[in-house]
């Protein structure tokens, strides 16, 4: 918050950071509210299963009846417990969004039963049972975003008229293909938009000069990586250290790595400071064997709905971290691996659910860190 001090300039108290676009809850958050709990249950259950390729989707429910024996025990304020078809997690005290989003981060869909819970966004049922009730809810009906009708009610009530966008779509509630088409365009519609990163910061002390500045295609190497990927990307950045601002030209697109002494882990992490909303494509340049089929086929496969979407390794079966897309929610599952003590990419990949690719021509991925292996590589690149 901006402070005014004695004099006319403000004092800026607390960091300016740029926030992911998020609601109460999600990044795609809406409330189903008009309708009784029952009927908005089932309908939250016709999209989890119409949607379920898109990628994980949450479903916020209240139950606020009295007297009912717990359906589990619960041992401890908070208890976990792995079932035969599922995971409970259940605690007592207070909770509230900021709880529960670290939780919520990986669902591309998060559906709330709006009799209990407000949401950025809403979807409401025309069920005359609930008009009274929904009438008594319009502070909730900031933005509504789709009218489903039902057999009862096939227009909307004159009071709820000016709650309405102009053109806001009405669909009947028996078509539920058509309304669960309307929430996959909606899902693909908010797809984050993909940016590049060419991890350009590294000290190279095994290789003894710059990796970034060999030129194995005429062109230094993270130039080359700059073209390859900016085709696929909105734009392209260099991951850089402070102190190598010097070595680029004025006005080049820059990250500059504010995650200090923590390699590339803390480079992907400056790209999400920088844009949190954005999926990065991010790779490395010790890698001069990449071409744009191998860049094309894991863009082409990307799953938003997934933490990344990573190639496995040609020699073994874990993720490789550095040629690799991040979606949003990797920003805070890597802060989370970071809090815990780990700084490796790879790690957060393994342990993550991720789209696991298989790399077309292995030998994209080859690996150079030493002046032996990239003489190899630029006598067998002079061959072709």
């Amino acid at each position: 918050m901006a402070q005014q001090s004695s004099g006319k300039q403000l004092h800026q108290k607390h960091a300016s950071l740029t926030r992911p676009h998020m609601g109460q809850w999600g990044r795609n958050e809406f409330a189903l509210i008009g309708a009784p709990c029952g009927q908005l249950q089932r309908l939250a259950l016709t999209l989890v299963k119409g949607l379920a390729d898109i990628g994980h989707i949450a479903w916020l429910d209240a139950d606020h009846r009295h007297g009912n024996a717990p359906t589990h025990t619960i041992l401890a304020p908070l208890t976990y417990t792995d079932r035969i078809t599922h995971h409970e997690l259940a605690w007592h005290g207070r909770t509230d969004s900021y709880q529960l989003r670290p939780l919520l981060q990986t669902a591309r869909l998060v559906l709330i039963n709006g009799n209990h819970f407000t949401a950025q966004q809403q979807v409401v049922i025309l069920d005359p049972r609930k008009f009274d009730s929904l009438s008594r809810k319009r502070d909730r009906l900031t933005d509504i975003q789709l009218l489903i009708s039902t057999p009862q009610a096939r227009e909307a009530p004159d009071w709820l008229r000016p709650h309405l966008p102009k053109g806001t779509p009405v669909l009947p509630i028996e078509d539920e293909a058509a309304i669960i088409e309307y929430f996959r365009k909606v899902v693909h519609r908010r797809t984050p938009p993909l940016m590049g990163l060419v991890l350009s910061g590294g000290k190279s002390t095994r290789m003894g000069q710059d990796k970034g500045l060999l030129r194995y295609h005429g062109k230094p190497q993270r130039s080359y990586l700059f073209d390859l990927i900016a085709p696929h990307c909105q734009s392209v950045y260099y991951s850089v250290r402070a102190e190598q601002t010097s070595d680029f030209p004025k006005g080049a697109p820059l990250v500059l790595d504010t995650f200090i002494g923590l390699g590339p882990f803390g480079a992907i992490l400056s790209a999400f400071r920088q844009n949190p909303n954005a999926a990065w494509l991010v790779v490395a340049c010790d890698l001069p064997l990449l071409d744009q089929a191998t860049v094309g086929a894991l863009v082409a496969q990307r799953h938003p709905g997934k933490v990344a979407t990573a190639f496995q390794s040609p020699s073994n079966e874990f993720p490789e971290p550095l040629i690799a897309i991040y979606e949003p929610p990797a920003y805070s599952r890597l802060l989370q691996f970071l809090a815990m003590g780990y700084a490796c990419p790879r790690k957060m990949l393994i342990n993550s659910d991720i789209k696991l690719l298989q790399v077309p021509r292995p030998e994209a991925l080859h690996n150079v860190n030493t002046p032996e292996e990239m003489q190899r590589v630029m006598e067998q690149l002079s061959r072709h």
